[in-house]
């Protein structure tokens, strides 16, 4: 089974597609390809008689996955993958020039999706319904029979008491919100439970304020401010507008089947070590404490925590970690990047020219694809669709690794009103372009493109002008964590770009640079070594030096945060040499030796100042030379020379008297009046 070879089984659907099966077996190396015309009715037998005999199979068609998976389900041999050509490819105006295309989408799809790891949440069914007037019991009388419902009405008015107290009813308005499925807790002031004895109308006992409420469910029927940010991204959290009917059913439904346990992946792989958030209480790096929509992500000493309960997998936290830190899962970095090797090298083996790059999501992507496949032009014949989980999750990696293997353009694919902040994103883009500039592949090689026009995507997407292409396209395989394929794909892009160049200017806030020294005020305390969390500031143990590896540095600001003289600044560069290049020497200075022992342990510029300053000004070295000498020590002779010597460090002069409000008075009543 092992030396069997992979099989590819696409599919005219109906002759609605005109493909050329011939033109695709030279392209998919290693893999036998088998064409129909309606496998999945008609020809359902001979797909079931290719399956027989097991191995990996690609099946060129998504809308009948049901009936090709019932087809093997009876076989264990079998490992089914799926891929669409028909939506993507073959239904344009664009299809009899879509070989390269189609070639490249059935290539990548026999790329084996990694294991991604789970976390588990748990709902005993526990609800508050929140909402403001008659239309909340309304929900809850639904719900009754399913739930462990709570009532919170805000501020409630005529509310005609039930025949039967079938669930509890109280008022309140909700202050603070937190948590997540099967784990939420509310503080709602003006809490009030409903009076037993209410007769004509709902009547409530004396409010107070700070009442806790936990629930494993929320029913968010109140219209107005949603309770959490990125609401719509919090599970367990569910929000109608009151005044839409059909709203309300649906969640009302949804809240329904919301008990048991449940699986959510774990989007976020977080290693604490490399995080460059703070250092002694002072803060660095901040990026994704900015971005993260969900609320997911909070300062823990010297690194950030994220809560995998709350995190929603938007992924821009890990598009800017600087320091790889926080990285992708759903699917890993490398994952996507060897992913675009594979559709980029067919597509251009094949023949194919011009590469665009249409990033999108399911909930979106797919259904404008859809609809302009089926009902407009269909995508252009250089436009290969590529899925990812959130359009946000892809990171500057992913964009330098594209145009490396060939593409000339990105198009990240967003709703007219994205469902949460999409800054990381733009942020991405805006470091992308003056590389790409820099490198000679134009401007606005990559952008965004808003709508929920289906139309309108078709219109962008034809009107990308042809860009310039690597004229020697890598081929490097990416393998590894985040900040190292980042470097990899970064080199890669500059050996095949265009016009290389060494040095590229780059926005504030870019994650990399270099420091620059003001040589002059620096005293090589070292204070920014200590607090560099990545290793790009560097001491030497045998001489006063500062050195500097900017392959290293991440802009994060720490060092010049912690710089007790102020004497460092940060200049955001991207210099393609600074991964062979050896560390640089941004200060050295000659070593001041113990005047007793001979053992160097300071600078001697340092040294002499101090020296300088204190000589004849301070009380415990006016009158010794000896003294003095004690701060030309290192650190064992001084100890024993203060020993040896006797000194007093409590031998100061005595102090004048303190001078108290009775002083001055004093001398302003004895003051001679003019």
């Amino acid at each position: 089974m092992a030396d069997q070879p992979r099989q590819i089984v696409v599919c005219s659907c109906e002759d609605t597609i005109p493909l050329d099966a011939n033109a695709l077996r030279p392209h998919c190396k290693g893999a036998e390809v088998t064409s129909g015309c309606q496998l999945c009715r008609a020809e359902l037998d001979r797909f079931r008689s290719l399956a027989a005999s097991g191995g990996d199979i690609t099946v060129a068609c998504t809308q009948e996955a049901p009936v090709f998976s019932d087809a093997v389900a009876d076989n264990g041999k079998v490992h089914l993958s799926l891929v669409n050509i028909r939506e993507n490819a073959g239904w344009s105006r664009d299809a009899r020039k879509a070989a390269p295309k189609i070639a490249a989408l059935l290539v990548a799809a026999a790329e084996p999706a990694p294991d991604f790891p789970l976390v588990s949440m748990t709902s005993d069914g526990v609800i508050l319904i929140y909402g403001r007037d008659e239309k909340t019991i309304e929900a809850a009388e639904l719900l009754k029979d399913h739930l462990d419902i709570t009532v919170l009405i805000t501020k409630p008015e005529g509310i005609a008491p039930r025949r039967v107290t079938d669930f509890p009813v109280v008022k309140g308005s909700v202050r603070a919100a937190r948590g997540n499925l099967g784990a939420f807790e509310v503080t709602v002031d003006d809490f009030a439970p409903a009076a037993p004895s209410s007769r004509g109308e709902l009547t409530f006992g004396a409010p107070r304020d700070g009442a806790k409420s936990r629930c494993d469910l929320i029913l968010d029927l109140s219209g107005g401010t949603p309770l959490f940010p990125a609401a719509d991204l919090r599970d367990g959290y569910l929000r109608a507008d009151p005044d839409d009917p059909s709203a309300m059913l649906r969640a009302v439904l949804k809240a329904r089947d919301l008990t048991g346990t449940f699986d959510k992946p774990r989007y976020i792989t977080f290693k604490e070590d490399l995080c460059a958030h703070s250092r002694s209480k002072i803060v660095g790096c901040r990026r994704c404490l900015d971005l993260c929509p969900a609320g997911a992500i909070a300062p823990n000493g010297d690194h950030v925590s994220i809560d995998p309960l709350v995190c929603a997998g938007c992924g821009q936290c890990a598009a800017v970690c600087p320091t790889g830190a926080a990285s992708y899962a759903l699917p890993p970095a490398d994952f996507l990047m060897r992913k675009l090797r594979v559709l980029l090298t067919t597509y251009r083996e094949a023949g194919g020219a011009q590469a665009v790059l249409l990033i999108h999501d399911e909930d979106h992507g797919l259904g404008m694809i859809d609809a302009l496949a089926r009902h407009g032009d269909g995508l252009p014949e250089n436009v290969i669709p590529v899925q990812v989980n959130e359009v946000t999750q892809v990171g500057l990696e992913a964009v330098a690794a594209a145009f490396a293997y060939g593409a000339t353009g990105i198009r990240f694919l967003l709703r007219a009103r994205p469902r949460h902040d999409v800054t990381g994103l733009h942020r991405t883009i805006a470091l992308a372009e003056p590389i790409l500039q820099g490198l000679g592949f134009g401007a606005g090689r990559v952008a965004t493109i808003e709508t929920d026009d289906p139309f309108a995507l078709g219109e962008s997407l034809r009107a990308i002008e042809d860009g310039a292409a690597a004229p020697r396209p890598a081929s490097f395989q990416p393998v590894g964590l985040k900040r190292d394929v980042q470097r990899l794909a970064l080199r890669e892009l500059q050996r095949a770009a265009p016009s290389p160049v060494d040095v590229i200017a780059l926005p504030a806030g870019a994650p990399f640079g270099k420091v620059d020294v003001n040589v002059e005020g620096c005293t090589l305390c070292l204070a920014c070594v200590s607090a560099c969390p990545t290793g790009a500031l560097l001491a030497d143990p045998e001489r006063p030096v500062l050195r500097f590896s900017e392959d290293a540095c991440v802009q994060c600001g720490l060092c010049q945060a912690t710089c007790p003289e102020k004497v460092i600044t940060l200049q955001p560069q991207l210099d393609f040499r600074a991964a062979t290049a050896q560390a640089r020497v941004l200060k050295e200075e000659e070593p001041f030796c113990c005047i007793s022992c001979g053992k160097p342990f300071g600078v001697k510029s340092t040294i002499e100042r101090v020296s300088a300053k204190l000589e004849s000004r301070h009380w415990m070295f006016k009158d010794s030379a000896r003294r003095l000498d004690i701060i030309k020590m290192c650190e064992n002779c001084r100890v024993a020379t203060v020993t040896e010597e006797d000194f007093d460090p409590y031998g100061a002069p005595e102090r004048p008297n303190p001078r108290t409000t009775e002083d001055y008075l004093r001398e302003r009543d004895t003051k001679p009046t003019s």
